[in-house]
């Protein structure tokens, strides 16, 4: 067998697609690193490795958007577009217009396939969305960015379809920000490859019985024809937000933590003040998800992803926040005595879908009282969006642990003014 698999590797290296290949790792991995890696001055790497790196980062605390169909749209798109705007010569450098473009291409991508497909409205089993449609909209937004023509994009999404896919056990691990770096990186190794003259299926992200396309990823995927009349696309982000998170965790905590924080209040008003001694029990009411559903966490990652964490920490402290998910917060006897006393309920009418779904904390006190707090949509969710400056303070608070504030707020005008910037590689150049 390793006879026989290095004579067959040999002979197959003179074939056209080992060059394409070696030729793009020979450029690609080249030692003239030129792409910038978030929080690191002076640090470069390839463009491949700076996208991987900053789609980690962008994942790391579970803390960016979320859209619905479920995904986390932007950070499987902008490290690929940062990336691919440093690489290119100054000749070619894309406009800042060029670069908003391309990214609304990006997430409209995501937003199509996964509305080709009803089971992608809940949230997922299978496979982690960001892994699946954030490949494809990464490689589209490359593609476009490079300005590849009709076939070579093509390819690209074909390619991407390859490259794709993630599954959901791996949430709540280390292994999950991998996802977002693995599909921003994939989704522009793919755009490069069909513009060094890469082919793939032409079909791939059509129905065809009996030959699994993108279909793969959804067991009811029925993709429909995108009328395009000239000048009068309108593109999925004018219809519809996304979700903001202001905590980092999994998006389906921030409606138990905004119950939590109002019954916390409910008991305050009862009794005077938060005495966790007057609680006999914590019932909350939340959609059937397993890897959410998380009694005792033993891991930032699973604390994360834990409504019992999230509601019991915002039912001791108020809030929930970047400190909360420390190893001092995450072990304290006082959260833990807590959690001993929660029970969970599944409500037939709470669904676990992103636009549907609520979140419900029922204290039952010691005198057998019950207060109630519910939250239908938390602030910060699409339908209740921030506001420009509670975004701007999460940004400022965020960029200020590794940046000066003036660095701080030159990003915040580089991308107000984004459309009007003549290189759009001096936004990545200022990260």
């Amino acid at each position: 067998m390793i006879l026989d698999s290095i004579g067959v590797g040999l002979v197959g290296s003179t074939t056209r697609v080992f060059n394409i290949a070696l030729r793009y790792c020979q450029q690609l991995y080249a030692s003239n690193a030129v792409s910038s890696v978030y929080g690191r001055k002076g640090l470069k790497l390839s463009p491949a490795l700076a996208a991987f790196t900053n789609g980690v980062a962008a994942h790391s605390m579970d803390f960016d958007d979320t859209w619905h169909p479920a995904t986390h749209p932007s950070g499987a798109v902008l490290p690929a577009l940062l990336a691919a705007s440093q690489m290119l010569p100054p000749s070619s450098k894309p406009n800042g217009l060029d670069f908003l473009l391309a990214f609304n291409v990006g997430i409209e991508v995501q937003g199509r396939l996964m509305r080709f497909s009803t089971e992608a409205h809940n949230i997922p089993k299978r496979f982690h969305p960001p892994s699946v449609v954030g490949t494809m909209g990464s490689a589209a937004a490359t593609a476009k960015l490079l300005s590849l023509n009709v076939t070579q994009c093509a390819h690209a999404l074909a390619i991407a379809a390859s490259l794709a896919g993630a599954p959901m056990a791996n949430a709540a691990t280390q292994a999950k920000p991998l996802h977002i770096g693995n599909a921003t990186r994939l989704g522009l190794e793919a755009a490069l490859l069909a513009a060094r003259g890469m082919e793939a299926s032409p079909l791939i992200l059509d129905d065809i019985p009996g030959c699994s396309g993108f279909s793969a990823f959804y067991g009811d995927y029925q993709p429909k024809l995108l009328p395009l009349p000239a000048n009068s696309h309108e593109f999925l982000l004018e219809k519809q937000d996304v979700a903001f998170k202001r905590f980092p965790a999994h998006l389906g905590m921030h409606w138990i933590v905004d119950a939590a924080a109002s019954v916390r209040n409910l008991l305050i008003n009862y009794s005077g003040s938060f005495s966790p001694s007057l609680i006999r029990a914590i019932l909350l009411r939340i959609p059937v998800s397993k890897y959410i559903n998380r009694p005792f966490p033993e891991s930032e990652h699973q604390a994360r992803h834990s409504f019992q964490f999230n509601a019991c920490t915002a039912l001791l402290d108020g809030e929930v926040g970047l400190n909360s998910f420390t190893d001092g917060c995450l072990h304290r006897q006082e959260l833990t005595e807590l959690l001993d006393k929660v029970l969970v309920e599944h409500p037939e009418d709470n669904v676990a879908n992103f636009d549907k779904m609520y979140g419900e904390v029922a204290l039952v006190l010691e005198n057998g009282d019950v207060l109630t707090g519910r939250c239908d949509t938390f602030y910060g969710h699409w339908r209740k969006p921030l506001s420009r400056e509670s975004l701007l303070k999460k940004f400022q608070s965020n960029a200020s642990h590794v940046l000066p504030e003036d660095k701080v707020n030159s990003i915040i005008t580089t991308v107000d003014n984004l459309e009007n910037l003549p290189d759009s590689s001096q936004l990545a150049s200022s990260l």
